[in-house]
Formats: C-alpha cells, sequence, structure tokens
C-alpha cells in the first residue's frame, strides 16, 4: 500500500497552517535536492515598487517564518518603510508551492545574536564586510575588507550592528498542489476575527 500523501483538499489539511506547513517541509527535506530551505521574498517600497531575491528560511513556528539578512541592504530598507513582505516555497519534485503573506518585524536582538555564533567563521566576517546592495570597487575590494577584518578579530566574531533576523507573521497562507490538466489544487489559510484561520480553496 502506497505510503503517498493524498490529494490535497479541504478535509485532510491540518487546521492551523503552520502544522500544515511542518507535514510538507518535513516532506521536503528528504525528496528535494539542494537546499529545501530556499524561499523567494518579495518586499516593496512604500510607492509599491516590487523587488524580489532569495533567501533560506531559519526556523519556523507558530509566531511565523524566520530568515536573516542586513538591516541596510535593499529588503532590509524596503522593510523599514513597509513592513509587509510574501515568501514563496517552490517544491518542484513533490510538485508543491507554498506562498505566505503578512507583516514582517525583526527579531529582538537576542535572537539573531544566538543565531550568528552558529554560522561559520567566514560567514560572520562576510556578513561585516559586504555592504550589501550597495555599489563596491571590485570583488577584490571586499576580500581585503574580509582580510582586515579576520586580522581585528582573531577570535569569536560579534554580529555586526547592522545584521539580523526577521519574522513574517502570517496572515494569509496557500498551500498549491500539481495536479493533471492544471486542474491544479489552492488550499488559502485566511487569519479570521479572534486569531483562528479560514481554509478556503481558490480556483487553479
Amino acid at each position: 500500500m502506497s505510503d503517498a500523501p493524498r490529494p490535497l483538499s479541504e478535509r485532510n489539511v491540518e487546521r492551523d497552517p503552520i502544522a500544515q506547513f511542518a507535514r510538507w517541509y518535513e516532506r521536503a527535506l528528504g525528496a528535494v535536492k539542494p537546499m529545501p530551505e530556499a524561499v523567494a521574498l518579495a518586499t516593496a517600497t512604500r510607492a509599491g515598487q516590487p523587488s524580489l531575491r532569495m533567501v533560506l528560511l531559519k526556523g519556523f513556528d507558530a509566531r511565523g517564518f524566520v530568515f536573516y539578512t542586513n538591516y541596510d541592504s535593499r529588503k532590509g530598507r524596503e522593510l523599514a518603510r513597509n513592513a509587509r513582505a510574501s515568501l514563496m516555497f517552490y517544491w518542484g519534485e513533490l510538485n508543491w508551492q507554498v506562498r505566505v503573506e503578512g507583516r514582517v518585524a525583526r527579531l529582538a536582538p537576542q535572537e539573531s545574536d544566538d543565531y550568528f555564533v552558529t554560522r561559520p567563521r567566514g560567514s560572520q566576517l562576510a556578513a561585516w564586510a559586504s555592504p550589501q546592495s550597495r555599489l563596491v570597487a571590485g570583488r577584490a575590494a571586499l576580500e581585503r575588507r574580509v582580510a582586515a577584518l579576520a586580522r581585528r578579530h582573531p577570535g569569536a566574531v560579534p554580529r555586526p550592528p547592522y545584521w539580523g533576523g526577521y519574522r513574517l507573521l502570517p496572515e494569509a497562507v496557500e498551500f498549491w498542489e500539481g495536479r493533471e490538466d492544471r486542474l491544479h489544487d489552492r488550499i488559502r489559510y485566511r487569519r479570521a476575527r479572534g486569531g483562528g484561520w479560514t481554509i478556503e480553496r481558490l480556483a487553479p
């Protein structure tokens, strides 16, 4: 008897989108290579000009989805002025997508500190060296900065004050499963009054 999951429907999903995401993410970890944690992050300026890039999911729980970046990067500057964003996971091996929309808030400094110490030393130095999204004179200039920082910090590397985590607090989460004849399944959770979730089907 096959252990393949049943086709996505309103009747067989979890009542909470984080629990449903956890089910799918566990499956993706075993099926998607490389980097099932890669996710597209969309932000926009206050005027509505969008931008999109890939980031890495570094955790999720009932509060939302966590990623890290330079606060002064383009996405960081946009989030400072318009704290709404979207995430989109695409797991082609499974023919699954997950879309998440909501507000974004910075993590507490201690949470960012705790994560930063787990990063490889080279990544820690790069976080200091890179003025992310800004013009640079060339790769050699970045490499010189890394070398200088390595001399300055021969031991532990502290977290840069302009680098840390964000949490996207979901207001809507959509699970998409590809089906034959492009008659795909789309199940959306919307935050309801009182903090619960409304589950509804969207046309493909």
